[in-house]
């Protein structure tokens, strides 16, 4: 049988997605080399390629629309549709934030990071984590396997308390070095924007769930228990039930 040209063109939609998904992927990753390793020419070559996130999103964007308007999908096609046009625009503010990033280091060059309050932040550490979760929303989107969600929305827990935690840190530390409090405010800004790539991350993860199980995570509250870590809570199940209705 041969294949309707509404799933062809919903395949390539998602292989759209795909793609934009694994370039944001490589410039967080850029980014995080830029900033630890005072990497200048790295950090142009971040905010050079900002460009086609947004050309990404401009062109998913019309590709979505345009199936809706000509195949008025419905079910899980419909799902889908308005799933990848939530994913895109989560990529495309995640992708900013890589860019804002590496701006960072470029404005912020005539001054060498502080190895010392960089540990004590954590920045790698929130780097790696909101990159693991990217890199495992990416292949729960692939795969399907909608039940290891409550893993990666963990992550952004520490990711947060992380944030948290770095006030405190950064207010002692200048307090020590009071001649690098335009540097050290920045950078705090820097872990801001790390926190809210988690954020971006864990609204990956509801449109990936709500694709692929037709289940509503967003405003639900978070339960620490070993079943929600394995995202097969009854409750939770219950209450996603409610919140479709």
């Amino acid at each position: 049988m041969n294949m309707k040209h509404s799933e062809q063109e919903l395949i390539l939609l998602k292989e759209e997605v795909i793609q934009m998904w694994k370039f944001v992927i490589t410039q967080i990753e850029k980014s995080k080399n830029a900033l630890l390793n005072d990497d200048i020419e790295l950090a142009r070559e971040v905010v050079s390629r900002e460009k086609r996130v947004d050309l990404y999103e401009l062109k998913i964007e019309s590709d979505c629309e345009n199936h809706i308007a000509l195949y008025a999908p419905v079910a899980i096609d419909l799902r889908l549709v308005l799933s990848l046009l939530k994913i895109t625009s989560s990529l495309e503010r995640i992708g900013d934030f890589a860019e804002s990033i590496a701006r960072y280091v470029i404005m912020d060059n005539s001054t060498i990071l502080n190895p010392k309050i960089v540990v004590e932040l954590k920045v790698e550490i929130m780097f790696d984590l909101v990159i693991g979760m990217l890199t495992d929303t990416f292949a729960l989107f692939n795969s399907g396997r909608t039940d290891v969600y409550g893993k990666i929305l963990c992550k952004d827990d520490e990711v947060d308390t992380i944030y948290k935690n770095s006030f405190n840190i950064m207010t002692q530390f200048l307090l020590n070095n009071p001649t690098m409090i335009r540097s050290g405010l920045e950078l705090i800004l820097v872990v801001r924007k790390l926190e809210r790539i988690g954020d971006y991350c864990s609204n990956l993860v509801e449109d990936v769930v709500f694709y692929v199980d037709a289940k509503v995570l967003k405003h639900k509250p978070v339960i620490k228990t070993e079943e929600y870590l394995d995202g097969n809570s009854e409750e939770t199940d219950n209450q996603n039930d409610t919140e479709e209705e």
